[in-house]
């Protein structure tokens, strides 16, 4: 899924700091969108901004001067699970976001349950020369394993490395593109359904996506 081809739907409302939108930002071609979700009433809006950086690099991810430069390394960690199908999905997304980003050094790990740990990561972004780590949970909501467990296995890992700075983002949140997502989830099962489709990765060879 682009940036470019974002729709905002008609729960969200749009709104440019200033006009036209390529004049938005503190960088050519970005755009800061404020979103202001209407359905949940004025006393209780809630605003979200989302900075939209488009260029021809990075797999359509504009420049950004305090982004991820040549000598950070991107560790995505999700949970873990017991379910070998479920561990190979994080390295395919993985995958994804190397090639569509274009960033140097991006590893997989799995907090727990799993290889490879949060430390097998940080090791191999170092010896890729990595003298930052950003650590990025793949998780959809804020939780223990957010506040807690992730960061205190990062700065486990990164006692090992003296002069490696860190951080832990956030988690992937109220995004807007999220919204995209699910409808484009909800359309492919309904689909498939219909007989119109085949299996999605996520559901292939276990027959889950039909009607009860």
């Amino acid at each position: 899924m682009s940036v470019r081809s974002l729709s905002i739907r008609p729960q969200f409302t749009a709104k440019s700091r200033s006009s036209p939108a390529s004049e938005i930002g503190a960088s050519p071609g970005c755009a800061v969108l404020n979103f202001s979700n209407l359905q949940r009433g004025p006393s209780r809006s809630r605003n979200l901004s989302l900075r939209l950086c488009m260029g021809s690099g990075n797999g359509g991810f504009g420049q950004n001067p305090h982004g991820v430069g040549d000598k950070d390394g991107v560790i995505i960690v999700d949970h873990g699970s017991r379910r070998k199908e479920s561990n190979l999905m994080l390295n395919e997304f993985v995958s994804m976001f190397r090639e569509r980003t274009g960033y140097p050094i991006v590893e997989p790990a799995h907090m727990e349950l799993a290889e490879p740990s949060i430390r097998d990561a940080f090791n191999s972004c170092v010896e890729q020369g990595a003298s930052r780590v950003i650590v990025s949970p793949f998780f959809l909501l804020p939780g223990r394993h957010w506040n807690q467990d992730i960061p205190s296995l990062t700065a486990e890992a990164a006692k090992e490395h003296p002069g490696v700075s860190y951080i832990v983002t956030a988690p992937l949140g109220l995004h807007p593109l999220l919204v995209d997502v699910m409808n484009d989830r909800i359309n492919h099962c309904l689909s498939r359904v219909a007989g119109e489709a085949e299996e999605c990765a996520v559901c292939a060879g276990t027959n889950k996506c039909q009607l009860h």
